[in-house]
């Protein structure tokens, strides 16, 4: 009997029908089929690059032996008290020197290097993604279908995607979610521009062919799933280091697919094998291989130490050591191209190991006898680098660079890249899918909300209890509670720093990534911090008014909670902003700390506006919480209860020439026009907006 292969047809109703025969088959089923109604080849980009160089100025200081002490108390202020009069040097370092070369389309290609040799920043370079700072220095030209990385700056990672080498993922959403909400910032422009440029073949050609792109569009989540073999893992989270979730492997897999989606004509990869096994990572490479060469896409990426037949799938090689280029060309010539300066790779030895160990110390296992043509072996990276620039593959490589761009790329350039908007999705639509997202991440936190709730009633019913039914005329006190709610309430959002830390990460990537602007996810954040600020005002705000006995009045009652939420919204807007600011968690808690410090001192309430010295009256002016003692002071006591001449059968009006009211409100030194509430929603509101300017310039 003979067993035979059935090919299964190829269906648009699903992702798992799209890849009924595997991804070669569906690549090869929708480029053909798009490429019909095209007239032509998919779009597609040939980056060339010449003396790239990158540099930075390091400053060091001078190493007293003290690093390796132990961090304690005493050790942090010696070596902070020693290091003034350290010497401090500036070190001039080279991470990249003059990198030449092509990176063609329909091609893969592989990047090789030790630790620190420049890929990573080779990768974020082309990218757009290299860290610019006063220090730095990057000089060169690159050029994307010729035209220059500075004329399409802004439109860069909607076409060439960059997939970062470590995995920043929000813990609590699924593997599905993470990839599904990545689709939605970037796919929107493909399923429109799909009608008009689909239009080039028969109508019966073109009508099949945007069939074909809607239902790739519409599945490409669950094809990215099937394809980065996810399937089992879909609706686990993807989790963290504190939060249980997918594997290592399957995280950086994540990863890899969350950076696939939109028009795409180059991707870089930046060693996505690290935490997979050498099945996962050769599925991987292979189906990026069918990619490259059926959609004409760019694809180079970044491996350590990569398996052998890992290395075979690639039709490329670049070797990096120290910034220098010590090999780029093709796969087939490498060995050839090694044995010709006097090494060999020995019998069951890997290639790519062999070849990263070149220009190290490790290289004397590998040479051989010298052809006669040289006098001896290259020792370290600038002689392996200049052996290579005098080689007839750089020359190849010279002669494609000084080739003008030819006209078919030039055509891509003008019909597909220039018109490229920077973001795919509105800022209004960014907004609401970044609010969605939010508010979806904030639910799955249920211990905090949970926790946070129960802290909010447990706090509010201890105020509320042990001031229960205060006398007013008891001022202490009254200002007390307000001062002391109000603390506990605001500064409460100190608590969210890890939170914003963590987002920060992610948002870094996924902005760099184009996929939403940055006022999108500035409005998005803040808006989805309503619902918990909201609750959490109405909880404690009732608890404290009613039972500890503030006027009996529904609108002093409702501008308590007003002004109450202003401040605790806007002081969380306040932490936010210094988290965007913050280098990290250890610098954002300290200043956090001060911050309090600060808000407690000078709100008014432990020193009095005229006790605080003249030099130090503008940190009274700009604290919110001081705008908040005043305002919630003067409902109270400017209410149609309070603001009375007789009280308690005292006749304020004829002892004390004001009201009972304004008595107790100059016992404190705070203002006694209602006016100032209305001055402290206004600038809460400012306070507000303006912290989250400053968010969004950070």
């Amino acid at each position: 009997m003979e067993h035979g292969t059935t090919t299964k047809q190829i269906g648009l109703e699903s992702g798992k029908a799209l890849l009924a025969n595997g991804p070669a088959a569906m690549h090869e089923f929708v480029a053909s089929k798009l490429e019909t109604s095209l007239g032509g080849e998919l779009p597609q980009m040939e980056v060339r690059f010449t003396d790239l160089s990158v540099s930075a100025d390091i400053t060091v200081v001078e190493d007293d032996g003290s690093s390796s002490d132990l961090p304690t108390l005493w050790n942090t202020v010696r070596k902070s008290v020693s290091g003034i009069g350290r010497k401090k040097q500036v070190v001039h370092k080279e991470i990249l020197k003059n990198v030449t070369g092509v990176f063609r389309p329909g091609t893969m290609t592989l990047v090789l290097g030790q630790p620190g040799s420049g890929k990573s920043s080779l990768m974020k370079v082309l990218s757009g993604r290299f860290p610019v700072a006063k220090n730095v220095t990057i000089s060169g030209d690159m050029t994307y279908n010729g035209l220059k990385q500075a004329e399409i700056q802004n439109q860069l990672p909607q076409f060439l995607s960059y997939v970062p080498q470590h995995d920043k993922h929000f813990a609590t959403l699924t593997v599905r979610e993470t990839l599904e909400y990545a689709h939605e910032f970037c796919g929107g422009e493909l399923k429109r521009r799909a009608g008009e440029l689909l239009t080039q073949g028969k109508p019966d050609e073109n009508h099949e062919a945007q069939a074909v792109a809607k239902a790739v569009f519409d599945h490409y989540p669950e094809v990215v799933v099937n394809q980065l073999g996810l399937t089992n893992c879909q609706d686990t989270i993807v989790g963290d280091a504190l939060l249980r979730g997918v594997s290592g492997g399957e995280r950086k897999r994540v990863t890899t697919g969350e950076m696939e989606f939109g028009m795409k004509y180059m991707t870089l990869m930046d060693e996505i094998s690290t935490g997979l096994d050498s099945a996962g990572t050769f599925d991987i490479i292979n189906t990026q291989r069918s990619i490259a060469h059926r959609y004409h896409k760019t694809v180079v990426i970044a491996l350590l130490q990569p398996a052998p037949e890992v290395v075979a799938l690639f039709d490329d090689l670049m070797i990096l050591n120290a910034g220098e280029v010590m090999y780029h060309g093709p796969m087939s010539e490498v060995e050839p191209y090694f044995a010709g300066l006097g090494f060999a790779c020995p019998q069951g030895r890997d290639a790519a190991d062999y070849l990263m160990d070149l220009g190290t110390k490790q290289q004397s296992q590998y040479e051989v006898e010298l052809p006669v043509a040289n006098y001896a072996h290259p020792r370290d990276p600038s002689e392996f680098a200049r052996a290579f620039r005098d080689s007839h593959i750089y020359q190849n490589n010279l002669r494609m660079l000084e080739q003008p761009t030819s006209d078919k790329l030039k055509h891509f350039a003008e019909k597909h890249m220039i018109p490229m908007p920077a973001f795919h999705q509105s800022f209004q639509a960014s907004a609401l899918t970044l609010l969605r997202r939010q508010m979806f991440i904030i639910g799955r936190n249920k211990p905090y909300i949970f926790g946070r709730a129960l802290m909010i009633t447990v706090m509010g019913l201890l105020y509320a209890t042990t001031f229960y039914q205060f006398d007013p005329t008891e001022i202490q006190v009254v200002m007390g509670i307000i001062f002391a709610g109000t603390l506990f309430l605001s500064l409460g959002q100190a608590s969210q720093l890890p939170t914003f830390i963590a987002a920060r990460d992610i948002f870094y990537k996924q902005r760099g990534a184009n996929f939403f602007r940055t006022a999108s996810y500035v409005v998005a954040n803040s808006i989805s911090q309503l619902p918990l600020c909201i609750t959490e005002t109405l909880i404690f705000g009732t608890l404290v008014y009613w039972m500890c006995g503030f006027v009996s009045e529904v609108l002093e009652f409702l501008l308590f909670l007003l002004v109450l939420f202003m401040t605790n919204f806007g002081l969380g807007s306040f932490f936010f902003v210094l988290t965007a600011a913050a280098p990290d968690i250890n610098i954002a808690t300290p200043i956090s700390m001060a911050s309090t410090l600060i808000f407690i001192i000078f709100a008014g309430f432990i020193v009095t506006e005229s006790q605080i010295p003249s030099y130090f009256i503008w940190l009274y002016w700009i604290t919110p919480v001081s705008w908040t003692l005043r305002a919630l002071a003067i409902i109270e006591y400017r209410s149609a209860a309070l603001d009375v001449c007789v009280y308690e059968d005292i006749d304020y009006c004829a002892t004390e020439g004001v009201t009972m009211g304004t008595y107790y409100l100059q016992l404190f030194d705070l203002k006694t026009e209602k006016i100032w509430i209305f001055y402290c929603v206004i600038y809460m509101a400012v306070f507000y907006v303006t912290c989250m300017t400053l968010g969004y310039l950070a």
